[in-house]
């Protein structure tokens, strides 16, 4: 069990580290995304074809899964134009509100009750956010396009939990990654004509660039994925969830850290007090709702019947 602990907590570590290689690599966040989805689609692919899974599902559940994968190409755009365009913990900052927006879209979605104490966990991630924007006021733009990842997220998320009832997790990741893929590349000749400024695709590699994409594709996303769904058969869902919070912990110490070694790139890191408050708020609010969860969970389960003498 304490090396399940330690690999779940490494596989997190890894997710906290995406923010972080959007950073050093010097390729555009959309030809980025291009490349991570292509690179992890190939792993996939030979995954299951080494575990000697099938790769066929009716067309009509493809193309939804497709879809879902634009879906996740648009999210993982969004996220490393935000650690672009501010700072990795800012960045981080944003994504933590995730667990609001599930609160706000599962209900919606998935037509189940709006739960009072994620309405107050919500309140208390806008009081955080409203901490984190008064103290950084240079980079609200990219706070805003963090917030609107994790919204993205989100919904992949929620219509996630209704897909992998359907379908194998591998299956389902490998036609998501080509969804995503395939969407970006259809994207192309828009994007290279109106969004780049007349300098076109840019999807040539620079000095480190191939390591960062291997890790970010191979280890961060292959690797990652196949070892959570692993560990979820001996692992209970309440622990993986609130491990998995700890994401924009990992993350925000990392970059602090690469600040303080003044690792060029991350000079952005240093932030004010107000920052560190504001993150500390929308932190324990994460951190506190799987246990709220898995409280609230108990009180509703019957207590047992006495046994009639």
């Amino acid at each position: 069990m304490l090396k399940d602990y330690l690999r779940l907590h490494f596989i997190v570590l890894l997710w906290g580290f995406t923010a972080i290689l959007g950073k050093l690599i010097s390729v555009p966040p959309v030809e980025l995304v291009f490349w991570r989805t292509l690179l992890a689609s190939a792993g996939l692919a030979g995954l299951l074809t080494l575990r000697r899974q099938s790769w066929r599902i009716p067309v009509g559940q493809a193309l939804r899964l497709l879809g879902v994968g634009a879906l996740v190409a648009t999210h993982w755009i969004t996220f490393f134009l935000a650690a672009r365009l501010s700072s990795v913990s800012v960045c981080l900052a944003g994504m933590a509100t995730l667990a609001l927006w599930t609160s706000l879209l599962e209900p919606l979605l998935l037509w189940r009750r709006v739960r009072a104490y994620e309405v107050f966990l919500g309140l208390l991630t806008m009081v955080g956010l409203y901490l984190v924007s008064q103290a950084e006021l240079g980079q609200l733009l990219g706070l805003g396009v963090a917030i609107l990842s994790a919204g993205l997220s989100a919904l992949f998320s929620v219509l996630n939990s209704r897909l992998v009832k359907q379908h194998p997790p591998l299956r389902l990741t490998l036609y998501e990654m080509l969804g995503a893929c395939l969407s970006i590349a259809l994207f192309f000749p828009v994007y290279s004509r109106y969004f780049t400024n007349g300098a076109g695709l840019q999807l040539a590699w620079h000095g480190y660039d191939w390591l960062w994409l291997l890790i970010l594709a191979g280890v961060c996303t292959v690797y990652a994925f196949s070892s959570s769904v692993e560990l979820m058969k001996r692992l209970s869902a309440f622990v993986i969830n609130l491990t998995i919070n700890l994401e924009p912990v990992y993350g925000i110490v990392m970059a602090v850290l690469l600040y303080w070694l003044h690792v060029p790139g991350f000079d952005r890191e240093k932030l004010s007090g107000g920052f560190y408050l504001g993150t500390v708020v929308i932190l324990f609010s994460v951190l506190i709702h799987p246990v709220l969860d898995q409280w609230m969970q108990r009180r509703r389960k019957p207590e047992p019947a006495e046994a009639v003498v």
